[in-house]
């Protein structure tokens, strides 16, 4: 049976070096690993802890939530806007953590990656949402890590997956995931 990733990507933008990224993980996923990509963060209100009622939340919340609950572990892929996470993805977790406690995230193995268009490749966003993972309860690996910089450059005319360099990270980085998803 095959790891299941759910993956966020926190840039909305068409042609968005971090959705690449995504598709990048998705192709080279090793054997065993099945990445999922979820559409629609953008459609997810913000997180408002008066519709988080039975009956109440938001569909498109609902079926983030959904989504986490059958997976087997958590990929996020974050650009950097401004030093740090897009608002689409910190309010995707904060959806993801209620009930605070036993949320959908709680105990999830969980890995932040990204590619920025800076010299660190967005390593302040990848560490506010790991941040924001942990105290929402998830199992975030903190030494699985992926930030690739000057993405406008680097991808301007070859796509990640085509990256010999990328598709080995990303096959190392979801080949951490799994293995501490069979373990748990």
């Amino acid at each position: 049976m095959a790891t299941k990733v759910l993956t966020l990507v926190g840039s909305l933008r068409n042609g968005s070096t971090n959705q690449q990224l995504a598709e990048a993980s998705a192709t080279h996923a090793p054997e065993g690993v099945e990445v999922e990509l979820f559409s629609g963060l953008e459609n997810i209100p913000f997180y408002n802890e008066d519709h988080d009622v039975e009956g109440g939340v938001p569909a498109a919340a609902q079926a983030l939530r959904d989504a986490a609950n059958g997976a087997d572990a958590l990929l996020l892929i974050t650009p950097e806007y401004n030093g740090t996470m897009p608002a689409v993805l910190k309010n995707a977790i904060d959806w993801l953590s209620r009930p605070f406690g036993s949320g959908a995230v709680k105990d999830l193995p969980s890995v932040v990656v990204g590619t920025a268009f800076g010299q660190y490749g967005g390593v302040w966003a990848q560490d506010e949402a790991r941040k924001a993972l942990n105290i929402a309860g998830a199992n975030v690996l903190e030494d699985v890590k992926l930030a690739i910089p000057n993405s406008v450059v680097r991808f301007a005319e070859l796509h990640p997956q085509d990256d010999a360099e990328v598709a080995e990270q990303v096959a190392q980085v979801l080949s951490g995931i799994k293995s501490v998803a069979e373990a748990n």
